[in-house]
């Protein structure tokens, strides 16, 4: 559900950081001064595991969802989990090293932030300093966003690093023109730290890299996702044919293939210009798309995961 959180002045020193928990209830307390997160009940209060400093006297009103959605600057923020080669674990748990997940950050970057560039570089400075970690122990440990204002739009990856105490994060301005696809994998790739007007990043994205022998300045440009990512998790075309129908129905001239070997071999590109001018209602075709007319059609007939009735829908 989406909940309002309202602009606060405060005079508190300190932020007061919680687990995120990604189920429901998403928080139980009064500290947030949010109707729709009071106790109900036998419902116990959640306990800070740690806190930040303030560093503004009020916030910026916004909306949430589990992650924040929009502020009052028209700061959006879309979430995407993604598979990354390193995990860590929250504070408060047994071994736990780090203090921020990206529900919190993407809540802290509403509270405070005018612009998406703003935005990216809080979080990724407040997860480098106080630690980062993932939706899963497993899969789900490295996170992705589209961050957006009224004049730029970023992609912004974000992963724990090998320590588990602060994080390796990135991101890459998308032009006007372009068209990219989130699908649950990161998909940025050669990372060019002198162009700072379209790049952003943690000086830990290369130190890291160098130190275990994955990369070399003389290799030339970084592919993130070729070093970081741990690649499509459940199972080949998790990711990739989302983003092939994705970039099928917005520049079908562009004729790619809908097969591949390795997602993480960049069989397709960070963004496209569409044929056409894309609107809202695109959006919607787009997110309603079940591969319709395509071999890989959800509810094509004979397709037996489709039912006696060809319903395109996965339960």
């Amino acid at each position: 559900r989406l909940v309002n959180v309202p602009a606060r002045h405060t005079t508190s020193a300190t932020r007061p950081i919680y687990f995120s928990p990604e189920s429901y209830p998403r928080h139980v307390g009064t500290t947030r001064q949010i109707p729709e997160y009071y106790p109900i009940g036998d419902q116990i209060e959640f306990e800070p595991i740690g806190f930040i400093p303030v560093v503004m006297s009020s916030t910026y009103a916004y909306l949430e969802q589990t992650y924040g959605a929009v502020n009052e600057h028209q700061v959006g923020i879309g979430e995407s989990t993604c598979s990354a080669i390193f995990g860590a674990i929250p504070l408060g748990a047994p071994n736990g090293t780090a203090l921020l997940s990206i529900d919190e950050l993407t809540r802290i970057a509403m509270e405070r932030s005018t612009t998406a560039r703003q935005a990216i570089t809080l979080m990724g400075g407040l997860a480098v300093k106080y630690g980062f970690y993932g939706a899963g122990a497993s899969e789900g440990t490295g996170e992705a966003l589209v961050v957006s204002d009224p004049n730029e739009v970023w992609m912004f990856h974000i992963l724990p690093d090998d320590t588990g105490t602060s994080a390796i994060w990135a991101a890459q301005l998308i032009p006007s023109t372009g068209f990219g696809v989130l699908a649950n994998m990161f998909v940025l790739r050669e990372l060019d730290p002198q162009n700072t007007s379209e790049f952003l990043m943690s000086s830990s994205v290369h130190a890291v890299a160098q130190e275990y022998g994955w990369w070399h300045p003389s290799d030339g440009l970084l592919d993130f996702t070729q070093i970081y990512s741990d690649g499509e998790y459940s199972h080949q075309y998790y990711s990739g044919r989302r983003m092939w129908g994705a970039y099928h129905l917005a520049a079908p001239s562009l004729s790619l293939s809908p097969v591949y070997d390795d997602l993480i071999s960049s069989p397709y590109p960070l963004f496209v210009t569409p044929d056409e001018l894309i609107g809202l209602t695109d959006l919607f075709k787009f997110h309603r798309y079940t591969y319709q007319n395509t071999p890989y059609d959800l509810g094509a007939v004979g397709n037996l995961a489709a039912g006696p009735f060809g319903s395109p829908n996965r339960w």
